[in-house]
Order: structure tokens, then sequence, then C-alpha cells
């Protein structure tokens, strides 16, 4: 019979036996019709149980079929233990669905190559600066001119593409009201080509492109961005669109999924790079340098020649610059060129959660590992239950692989069901961690594809669960010695040991996991309550853009118009809102002395701004109308203590390059860039500027703060936007954001591993009393006879709890030890994550022990009212 015949034989099980059963009887009738007694034919016959054995070992897979009865009574198995079943698929369910979460999160990140040709080749170049602080300062922006110089020098070696930050731009394919936001990036023409991408319609840019500055204004969709604003219409090739002043054709659609180079940000359209106002500057980095290497390149020769080319550019550069001081010179000019892979492309993202995506990889992994050993306690548990059926199945012959095979497959069940339940959780709980990675107003975007590598993933974890939760019950199942089984004395102390130690792990690792969820809390508490220096409540900022520059005092007239409306207590101006916006900085000089090595960070700010921010000024004066820049300043409490200790400030000076300041007033503290950081010295300088000629400079973009009287600030957006363009038909509001938002926008990602490590934290602690139950419940189940004896002979209910309790409460510690240990160690490899909290704080190792102590009280309180309530003549009357 054909291989193919026996798998399906073993499918066809039933009808296999109902065929082999007529045959056997057509052989015994044939036996009478030829005069044999039927009795006598079917004692020359044999047993029919045993022919039909043989004939259908004959007539299937032998392997196989043993595979399915397994499958078939290990199910029955499930459904006999219906809650018990449902507690280890639902406990594995939520482990199996938070990994394979996680790594698509992590592989849609990190790990997963651009969809380019050859992406193993690509490295981002990035360049290491020396600091005035402790750490190094490393870097990927980079100057045009430096760019041509370093493409020219490795030709034939390497192609270096020019690919700028995604930002998120206002463009328009109609009017100026009709203005949207898309993501756009500057990138070099010859981009797509190297890359090995083609047009889904029309063409793509090419080196001809990007050759002039601003010679050759077309652009390229991308295909996810021309699908959902276009709904994929061939005709949208020769429309043209408006970003600023310039006016854009569309040349084509790039095919395939790619969405850019950065990972966390879907890019909508790509321009030349030569349509970058800054292309022509050498003092202006906006953009990231990709390399392509050629086959065979080793790199470092690469490198090398790159860091010399850079290097020399510098060092020509830097001698324009007369108001550095020497130690600056050297250290901008020996900067070391750096090549690091960049196969799933470079981004800001990747950057700021890579540690923390790792940090959660591991938590992830800790809560699976104590779903399996809670899982297998379970099930090691129902082994013990199990132990004379296992004895009979030895006594009637089944082999010790048998055995396993039978647990396994049962414990396949629970692995595969669990991997269903998981597969939902993982498909939720990916996008609904990526929507709380950025700011609503700029939510990051992250394709995550339920495609052959998570399905890979989620597979080899399901297979990996299965023996890890699975193979030591089985072990310990197919090593029953009959004889002792069937009179009752197996050795229930073996087994004792081994869930004890279980459960030890299974505390170090829960101790462990709700210790660091503790740090990632503490810190983001910290950070939330940190002061910033003003008052966030009612707050709006305003973000408002011209098609062209305006007058300085339109942006005063509409300031002071906003001020007069009902519901606003105070409007100001800035040139941008803190913290986290744009950043000014600079290296300034002191009563004529050269710059010293402290960057200066700047805001410009109209008079009004500190009691509109209700910022304390400290000492001096507000700013005037008539205060310009250059001209007067106010500088941050770190300024002062920074250039003039124990000094009084006012009234002295300080220069950046050619401008002079002069110091009038001293304000308080406040965060610039980011909350996290050390408070930089910070001049807030006037929002109107003068030209050389003396001339008020006209300005583009800037921000109105208002202050409401409304405690939501945001019922009053509506009527603002209208207002700045009803006012001034020029202006525009293109972002409205209030201060609570951007001071919130500050702790995203603090937020997000404090929620998620409590969220893992709060399932490993349920996960871990439920071991523990499971394993008081059988110390109980198999010492009933010697509690009872305890009972009859007049031991009191605490010394049964305490024997009930004691060796596994004793095992909890030796785990809570272990885990506080392993917490602190591991306290050092998520330092860069936290803030301002300490490893041996009292409330952060005060969380992880009361909860599993409370935890386990209650895990134990029902073992213990079993083992106390246990009436000792029963239990004398069943032996």
């Amino acid at each position: 019979m054909s291989f193919w015949s026996r798998i399906v034989n073993v499918v066809r099980s039933d009808r296999l036996s109902r065929e082999i059963d007529e045959e056997l009887a057509s052989h015994i009738a044939e036996a009478v019709r030829q005069g044999r007694d039927p009795a006598e034919a079917r004692r020359a016959f044999g047993s029919s149980l045993r022919q039909r054995e043989r004939s259908r070992d004959v007539r299937v897979a032998v392997w196989l079929d043993s595979i399915r009865a397994d499958a078939v009574f290990g199910w029955r198995q499930l459904a006999k233990r219906k809650v018990l079943s449902a507690a280890a698929i639902l406990s594995l369910g939520i482990a199996i669905g938070a990994c394979t979460g996680a790594f698509r999160l992590i592989d849609a990140l990190l790990l997963r190559p651009l969809p380019v040709a050859a992406p193993e080749r690509l490295y981002d170049l990035s360049r290491r600066v020396a600091s005035v602080v402790v750490k190094p300062n490393t870097y990927d922006a980079w100057a045009y001119p430096d760019f041509r110089l370093m493409r020219a020098a490795v030709k034939g070696q390497a192609e270096l593409i020019a690919v700028s930050y995604a930002g998120r731009v206002d463009l328009t394919y109609k009017s100026d009201a009709e203005m949207e936001k898309a993501y756009l990036q500057y990138v070099s023409g010859w981009m797509f080509q190297a890359f090995g991408l083609r047009p889904a319609v029309g063409r793509l840019l090419s080196e001809t492109d990007d050759l002039m500055p601003r010679a050759r204004p077309f652009a390229v969709l991308s295909h996810d961005y021309w699908t959902r604003r276009f709904g994929q219409d061939p005709k949208v090739v020769g429309r043209t669109f408006r970003m600023g002043d310039d006016v854009y054709e569309i040349a084509g659609v790039v095919a395939g999924p790619f969405t850019g180079t950065e990972a966390g940000t879907m890019t909508d359209v790509f321009v030349p790079t030569m349509m970058n106002p800054f292309v022509t500057r050498d003092d202006a980095t906006w953009f990231r340098t990709l390399a392509s290497v050629n086959p065979g390149v080793p790199l470092e020769p690469l490198r090398q020649k790159l860091d010399s080319t850079s290097r020399a550019f510098e060092t020509e550069r830097a001698k324009g610059f007369t108001g550095m001081s020497r130690a600056n010179r050297e250290r901008f000019v020996n900067q070391v060129l750096l090549m690091e892979p960049a196969a799933a492309g470079a981004s800001g993202l990747q950057q700021d959660y890579r540690h923390a995506l790792q940090a959660l990889a591991v938590l992830v992994a800790l809560v699976l590992w104590i779903a399996c050993a809670n899982v297998a306690n379970l099930l090691t548990a129902q082994a013990a239950a199990r132990s004379r059926e296992m004895a009979l199945r030895v006594s009637i012959g089944a082999g010790r692989w048998r055995l396993v095979q039978l647990v396994l497959i049962e414990s396949a069940w629970l692995g595969f069901l669990a991997a269903a339940a998981g597969a939902c959780f993982a498909w939720w709980s990916a996008p609904f961690v990526v929507s709380r990675i950025n700011p609503p107003d700029n939510p990051a975007r992250i394709a995550l594809p339920a495609d052959w590598r998570v399905l890979e993933f989620a597979l080899g974890l399901t297979l990996a669960v299965t023996l890890l939760f699975g193979l030591v019950p089985a072990l310990r199942a197919s090593a029953v010695r009959p004889a002792s089984a069937l009179r009752g004395g197996s050795d229930p102390h073996a087994r004792k040991r081994l869930m004890n130690g279980i459960v030890a792990v299974q505390v170090a690792f829960c101790f462990l996991v709700i210790y660091v969820a503790g740090l990632f809390a503490a810190t983001f508490d910290r950070l939330s309550h940190k002061p910033v220096g003003f008052s966030t409540a009612r707050i709006l900022a305003l973000d408002t853009v011209a098609p062209r520059p305006q007058p300085a005092f339109y942006w005063d007239q509409v300031a002071e118009h906003l001020r007069r409306l009902p519901g606003v207590e105070d409007a100001a101006l800035a040139g941008w809102a803190l913290p986290g916006g744009n950043s000014w900085n600079g290296f300034v000089s002191i009563n004529g002395a050269p710059p010293g090595p402290v960057l200066v960070y700047f805001l410009p700010v109209s008079p009004g701004w500190l009691d509109t921010m209700k910022m304390r000024l400290i000492d001096g004066r507000d700013f005037r109308p008539d205060d310009t820049t250059p001209g007067s300043a106010i500088v941050n409490e770190t300024f002062a203590s920074q250039f003039f200790p124990g000094q009084n400030p006012i009234g002295q000076f300080y220069a950046r390059g050619p401008n002079r300041f002069q110091i009038v007033g001293v304000a308080a503290d406040a965060p610039y860039r980011n909350i996290r950081e050390a408070i930089p010295p910070v001049a807030l300088v006037p929002f109107h500027s003068r030209n050389q000629d003396g001339s008020l400079q006209p300005s583009r973009e800037e921000t109105f703060l208002v202050r409401t009287a409304r405690l939501n600030p945001l019922t009053m957006a509506g009527l603002l936007r209208h207002e700045v363009s009803a006012f001034q038909p020029a202006f525009r509001v293109s972002n409205i954001r209030t201060q609570e938002e951007l001071v919130e926008a500050q702790t995203v990602r603090e937020r997000l591993l404090a929620m998620l490590a409590l969220f893992f934290a709060s399932v490993a602690l349920l996960l871990s009393a439920v071991g523990l139950y499971g394993v008081l419940d059988y110390s109980v189940l198999r010492r009933q006879r010697e509690i009872g004896i305890r009972r009859a002979i007049g031991a009191r209910s605490t010394g049964i709890a305490r024997l009930v309790t004691a060796n596994v409460f004793s095992m909890m510690l030796v785990g809570a030890v272990t885990g506080l240990g392993a917490g602190i160690a591991a306290a050092r490899y998520v330092e860069s994550l936290l803030y301002q909290v300490k490893a041996t704080e009292w409330s952060v190792l005060a969380l992880p022990a009361l909860t599993i102590l409370v935890a386990a009280l209650v895990a134990a309180l029902p073992a213990v009212i079993r083992a106390i309530h246990i009436d000792p003549a029963k239990m004398l009357r069943s032996e």
C-alpha cells in the first residue's frame, strides 16, 4: 500500500475499522461455508481484536495514527477540565500575544529591512564630537557642500545619498484656504535609482533633477500617499501643489511599499535636495547621509577616506570662526566620522526607543517564562493525579516515548489555543502602543504587517513555549513506576521539590518585573511633576504661518486683537513654544573675552511674554515695545550663575558674534528643549529684530501664546483660529496645541514605559499567584491523611497553616532575594531610561515586596482554609 494511502487511512479511521471488521467477518463466513464449525473457525482465526490491529497497522501510518489518537484524547482531557484549561490558555495567550506584539514593534522599527535593493549595504554616516559634558555627542546631520566633497571622494566605491529629516509641511493643491499637511523629504535625485525603485505611474526623480538650486521643482509621491489622498488616480501626474513660495509638479509615484528611510515616519512627498533653501550654505546641517557601499569594498578604508574629506572641509570652514575659542574650534574640527548599519533605515525614533524596546522585550520574556512555569506547575500537579493512569498504560505495553508524546500533545493543544488567543492580543496591542509613541498632533506612523516574518516568529515561539512548559511534566509522567504507582506509593516529595523550585523562580522573575516597573513608574511620576518654571494651565499655542514674510507690526496687531477677544486674559508672541520647539544656540563672549565652551540658547519673545506664561521675573524689567534684537536681553538664573557668579548681571553685556546685548532682567529657569535635560543658559531676546540697515525684519512663521479665562482652552481653539485669519488674511493657524500637551509630550516615552511595565507586572503577579495557589492546593491534596492525623491528635489551626505554607513561603523568600539582586543589577542596564530614581530607594524596593506578599497571602488563603477544615474521622475512614 502506498505511503499516501496510509496517510489517508489515518483520516478515515472509523471507516477503515468498519472495512477491516467486514473483511474479518467475510473470512469467517467463508470458513463456515466450507463446512467448518463457526466456533472452531473463530478459534482458529484467533483474537479478532489482535487481527484487526495487525491489519490496521499494515494499512495506516502507525506513527501518525498514534498522534491522531493522542490528539483526540488530549482534546477530551482539556474539555474535561474546562476551568484549568481556560486559565492556562488565557495566561499563555496573554504572554504569547505580548511577545508577538513586542516583536512586531521591534521588527518594524529596528529590524525590518527597507524595501530597497541590497539594504544590507546601507550605512548611516554620523559624527562623534567631544563635548563639555561627560559623554561625547553623536549626530548625523550634514551640510550639503561637505556632502558633495565626500561623494566625489568615494566615487566608484560607494554611492552617497542625501535624505533630509522627514517633516510635516503645509501644502495646497488649490487655494491657501485649503492647506493640508503632509510628510516631506528632500532627497538626492539619484536615490530612487540607487535603491532599485520603479515608478507606479509617471517617472521618478533623477540626477538631472538635482543639479542646480531651485531649478527643477518636481515631486514624487509615495504609493501609500497616492492611495490615501488620490485613490490611485493616474491623472495625478502633472498636477501641481504649492509649498511656501514654490510650486511643484508631480512627476510620478514610486511603486511598492517604500515610504522613506525613517522608521516611524511614512513620507508622503519626495522633492530634490536642490529645492532646499539651505543647500548652498556650509553652516547649515539639515539632512542625513546614507552610503550604499559597493560589493567587496572594505569599510574601514572607506570610512577613513570619508573622515579625512569631511575633516578637511570643517578645518577650512573653521578658519572663518573668528569669535570661537581655540578649544571649541579644536573640538569642532576633531570630529570622528562613524558608519552605522542602516538596513532598517535611520530615524530619531529608533534612537529614542531602541533601549526602551529592548527593556520591554526583556520584561515580556520574563512574563512569558512566568506563564510557562505556571502552566508547568499546573500540569505537574495534574500528572500526579494521573499517575495511576500512566502506570496502567505502562503495564499494558506503552513505551516511555508514547507517554511523553501523549503529554506533549496535550501541551501542544494548550500552546496552539493560547497562540490563537495571543494572536488577537498581538493584533490589537502593537497598534495601540504605536498610537501612544508620539503626541496626538504628530502621531508615529509605523507599518505593522502581519507577514511571514511575524508568522514564523509566532510559530517558533509557540513550539518553544510548548516544549518549555510541557517537557518537564511529560518526562515526569513517563518516569512512572507501575508497581509503586498502583500501590499509591509514588514519591510525592520529588514532585513537591520540583514545584517549589519553580515557584521560587517564578517569584524571582515576578519580583524583577515589578521592581523594574516601579523604576519606570517612579521616573514618570517625577518627570510629570517636575516644576517647569511657568504655569501651563489655560494656555494655547497657535503656530501661525504666512505665504511670505510679513512686516513685524502685522504680528503685533494680531496679538493685540487677540488680547481684546472675550475669554482671553492675555496674549504674546514667541518664536516657538517651550519646551521642545526649535533650537537656536551659540557661544557668547562676556566683557570682550573669547567665547566660552558653554552653549547658550536663545528665544525671541514679545513684551508681556513673561506675564502671559506667568514666569517669575526675579530681577530687572520686562521688554519694552521699543526693545529690539540686537540690544536688550533677559537671561535665566542658570545664565546668570554660569557667566556672572556672585555678581548682579543687570546692566552687564554679552556678545554673540558682532551683536552686543545688555542684560535688563533675570527670569526663572524653565526647560528649553527637554524636561529631562539640565536647565541650560537661556537668553530671551526681543521679538523684533533689525536688519543691518536698521529696518525691522519681516517674519513668515511665529507662535501666538494665548492665556484663556476658560478651564479648557481648547473650547476657544476654533474662535482663535478664525479670528487670526479674519483680522489678517495673510495669516493662517497651522497647528493649535495646549501648553499642557506640550509639556506632557515630553514624557510620552516614560508614560508608555510605565503603563506597559505596570501592565506586565500585574500579569506577572497574577500568574505567580495562580501558580502559588496550584502548588499549595496540590500540597494539601497530597497530605490530607497526614493533616487529618495531626488534627486528630490536637494540632492547632496555626500549626496546620504553618505546615502547609512553610516550605512554599521559604522558597518565595529565596526567590524574592534572588529577584532583588537581579533587579539592582538590571537597574544599571535601564539607567538611561530613568530620571532621578535610585535603585535602592525604599519606595522602589517596597513595591514588589508588598505586592508579592499580599498576593501570596490571598493565594494561600483557600488552601489554608481547606487544610484546617479537613475532617480527621473522614480521612481515617477513607483508608
